[in-house]
């Protein structure tokens, strides 16, 4: 937009550069220096990170900073719980279903540190018939974001993931986190686990560990030990399912007309329609599984504002 001369740098006076930190370290340097240079009338910079930053590069032009720390009070905060699981084999694969087996159908995020090794996980979750959806840089966007959304709305309650899902994402009340590979550093560690035990609500962090894999050093609370029980009894499949429409934003549809249309032409009642979110070209909303089928059948050529719109089952 600043090369493209969309903004006008000229009256801009404060820059907030959130994410900091992360955007350093995935390269944004160069980037970030251009845009800071291009604003010549600035009078305030603000940087944000998760974790404290011992030394602000020069190129930010920062000086006399004020630090605020929101986690230096006596605010309170949710419990995190810390646990080891051992695994027989190197991969670690029966030991992951076997946790996600016995947690049921809460909602947990798996970390790995690698994208195959998140693509070979789902290959095993799928031909073992578990719910889940994954997410890594190596898809598309509409991928990733028809996935957050699934995974917002509890049409998958296991989210199999690199680090890219460990910050600045938009993802409530997770129960679990599951260390499948072992974070590489300390910070690693407090940003996955930071996706639960939050906002006063409890949840538990698992290290999974192979053989001859330890407690990273970094890590000073000592674990509680897991077991997992003889039997394994596959969870059932999410009570919701998620109904893809292809229309948004820009054709003028909003959540209320995908409201009306589902409880009067797919004659769902009230509580059997959950979360609606709509895009600029899509939206999608929670349906109840046990009533997918009905509404798609219902709904089959029906108009939302007199136009014809796709709607089907979203799939991963």
């Amino acid at each position: 937009h600043i090369r493209n001369r969309y903004v006008n740098t000229a009256t801009i006076s404060l820059v907030v550069l959130d994410e900091f930190d992360k955007a350093l370290e995935f390269g944004f340097k160069e980037d970030m220096s251009f845009i800071l240079a291009s604003f010549k009338k600035l009078k305030k910079r603000i940087l944000t990170s998760a974790t404290n930053m011992e030394v602000i590069p020069d190129f930010t032009g920062v000086t006399n900073c004020m630090t605020l720390n929101f986690l230096s009070g006596n605010e309170k905060t949710g419990t995190l719980k810390l646990k080891t699981l051992a695994a027989e084999n190197k991969d670690k694969l029966d030991a992951l279903t076997g946790l996600i087996c016995k947690v049921g159908s809460a909602s947990s995020i798996v970390f790995c540190n690698h994208r195959e090794a998140v693509e070979r996980i789902s290959e095993l979750l799928t031909a073992k018939g578990l719910v889940h959806g994954i997410f890594h840089g190596g898809l598309e966007q509409d991928e990733r974001e028809r996935t957050l959304i699934k995974f917002r709305n509890g049409s998958i309650r296991v989210l199999v993931t690199t680090d890219l899902a460990s910050r600045g994402l938009d993802i409530p009340e997770i129960e679990h986190v599951i260390h499948y590979q072992l974070p590489v550093t300390a910070d690693v560690f407090t940003h996955r686990n930071g996706r639960t035990a939050r906002m006063q609500l409890s949840g538990t962090a698992y290290l999974l560990l192979g053989p001859n894999e330890y407690v990273p050093a970094f890590i000073k609370e000592k674990p509680t030990i897991e077991s997992l029980p003889a039997k394994q009894h596959l969870p059932q499949k999410p009570d919701w399912c998620t109904l893809y429409i292809a229309a948004g934003k820009k054709d003028k549809i909003n959540k209320m007309d995908i409201v009306g249309m589902l409880l009067q032409k797919g004659k769902l009642e009230k509580e059997e329609l959950g979360r609606i979110e709509v895009l600029d070209h899509s939206s999608y909303a929670a349906i109840k599984r046990d009533k997918i089928e009905d509404v798609l059948r219902l709904i089959k050529s029906e108009k939302i504002k007199n136009k014809s719109v796709k709607m089907q089952l979203a799939l991963n």
